[in-house]
């Protein structure tokens, strides 16, 4: 056996191990599989629109526009199976296979994503002049000078990750008389003297052909993404603006080296890094968790809802869903074990076939079968693939379509064999003859699944297209490499042992 033929065994062995690991360990909080709402239940959300301010004819549009955007949101790739439905012209269903944490959902379908980059205030910053208790609605500071109406006050450590730490409220009023600054919401939080400061927050802005211009996320371009700090080793948000944000960008940052720029996604301090050089096109958003940072970028790359959602109460209009309700899976518990039963045996009789026609070939195409199953199975966990009964059904069938390449190669090896040639010539010539007709047939499927992946992110609703193309493709070059390596490398070591010397081990 060459050298080459013992790495390749040990990558096989490598990935299908690593693939076995994956589905049985946690990951990203999953301890199996994504199921959907027919196979598992899941979460349903109903949310209020709040259609202040907007004319009676742009009231149905608003409606589908955040439609839209909420299922961009939760089903970027398309293969989360989330149902949204518009109710009643004022409320959006949102149905979410398998989620256990309804506040998640929640922050995902209902926050509007508003990025807005602030600096601060001429005072820069003040130090309490007397506690804030839990309920205040007005703080005492040393001097309130620079404070204006709908500035942001930080009261607290700004680089604390506690909650607790700071508080971000919006300015109501500023006295200068007694040096008090009234909020816009009670404190949640108690303040000491001993805290370090009261920082206060204008709106950064640039000015674009005479015009004074906010710099906020609607200048963003759509293609925010997590990347890892290589000096801190943690996440980040980096983001790259369109013509008007880079000049804007630029002009702010170019004003404020040495001074912080504090970045705010829905009055909410995410992080004030201190501009050490002026920048223009892109930029990063730090200060997050691993799991904060992929909410933010798909958040971001989805825009901002056209319209608050959330419910009314007694004439007033509050975030939050106006109900939360977890559903029981829409099929029955008999339905669902006789597909599967079903489904076992079709897999059962597709490996008898392969083992009982083409013997110990097929027995080789079924070991290398299973290894393709495990790892489909591996990353349609990792991704996540939500699987409806549907797309079960889907992966059943995909294991006899992965066999298609087997096929071809095993005809071509008997009529080698047939002719008179050894196994080891039989097995090369086999999967070299076949191999334009396997390339040019998963090629044109691949195509076939670009074409559909890119109708279906541009069409509206058309995310289960999207999902399907993308898992299909992902089942055909899976199977490729399962087909052409695997089983080809386990030919090539059963060729080098004394059962190549019986040849009707491997045709009839």
């Amino acid at each position: 056996m060459s050298r080459r033929q013992i790495l390749t065994l040990l990558i096989i062995i490598a990935i299908a191990a690593f693939s076995v690991s994956a589905l049985a360990t946690n990951i990203g909080g999953r301890e199996g599989l994504v199921l959907g709402l027919d196979l598992a239940g899941g979460t349903n959300l109903v949310y209020e629109a709040d259609f202040t301010g907007l004319e009676e004819g742009s009231k149905a549009d608003s409606l589908k526009g955040a439609k839209d955007i909420i299922e961009r949101r939760i089903n970027a790739y398309g293969v989360s199976e989330a149902i949204v439905q518009i109710v009643g012209g004022d409320r959006i269903s949102v149905q979410l296979p398998g989620v256990g944490n309804i506040t998640e959902a929640e922050e995902l379908v209902g926050r509007t994503a508003e990025l807005v980059f602030r600096e601060q205030a001429t005072s820069g910053s003040t130090f309490l002049a007397a506690p804030v208790n839990v309920g205040d609605t007005q703080i005492t500071v040393v001097d309130v000078t620079g404070v204006g109406i709908e500035n942001i006050v930080v009261v607290g450590s700004m680089d604390s990750p506690e909650a607790e730490a700071k508080t971000v409220k919006t300015v109501d009023g500023a006295n200068g008389a007694n040096n008090t600054i009234t909020v816009d919401s009670p404190f949640e939080y108690g303040h000491a003297l001993d805290e370090p400061v009261t920082n206060v927050w204008i709106p950064a802005t640039g000015t674009i052909e005479g015009e004074e211009m906010l710099l906020t996320g609607k200048h963003l371009k759509p293609n925010c993404f997590v990347d890892i700090n290589q000096q801190t080793n943690e996440p980040l948000v980096r983001f790259e603006w369109d013509d008007v944000g880079a000049k804007l960008f630029s002009q702010i940052t170019g004003r404020l080296i040495g001074e912080p720029l504090g970045i705010f996604l829905d009055n909410m301090l995410i992080s004030a890094p201190t501009v050490q050089a002026q920048i223009g096109a892109s930029g990063v958003i730090e200060g997050l968790n691993i799991g904060e940072a992929e909410m933010l970028a798909i958040q971001l790359n989805a825009g901002a809802l056209p319209l608050p959602l959330g419910h009314w109460e007694d004439g007033i209009f509050y975030s939050g869903p106006a109900a939360s309700r977890t559903v029981d899976a829409t099929l029955g518990a008999d339905s669902i074990r006789m597909s599967l039963i079903a489904g076992v045996v079709g897999v059962l009789l597709l490996l008898l076939f392969m083992i009982i026609y083409y013997r110990l070939s097929g027995g080789l195409a079924c070991i290398a079968l299973a290894i393709y199953a495990v790892v489909m199975l591996m990353i349609f966990k990792m991704v996540p693939v939500t699987l409806t009964l549907a797309g079960i059904a889907a992966f059943i069938l995909s294991l006899g379509i992965a066999v298609d390449a087997n096929v071809l190669i095993f005809e071509r090896m008997k009529e080698e064999i047939r002719g008179g040639k050894a196994l080891r010539a039989a097995i090369e010539s086999g999967f070299s003859r076949a191999w334009p007709a396997i390339r040019d047939s998963n090629i044109s499927t691949l195509i076939t699944c670009a074409i559909l992946y890119w109708f279906g992110s541009r069409m509206f609703g058309g995310a289960m297209v999207m999902g399907f193309a993308l898992t299909l493709g992902i089942g055909v070059l899976v199977s490729m490499l399962t087909a052409i390596i695997v089983t080809r490398t386990f030919l090539r070591i059963t060729a080098l042992t004394s059962v190549a010397r019986k040849v009707s081990l491997f045709r009839p």
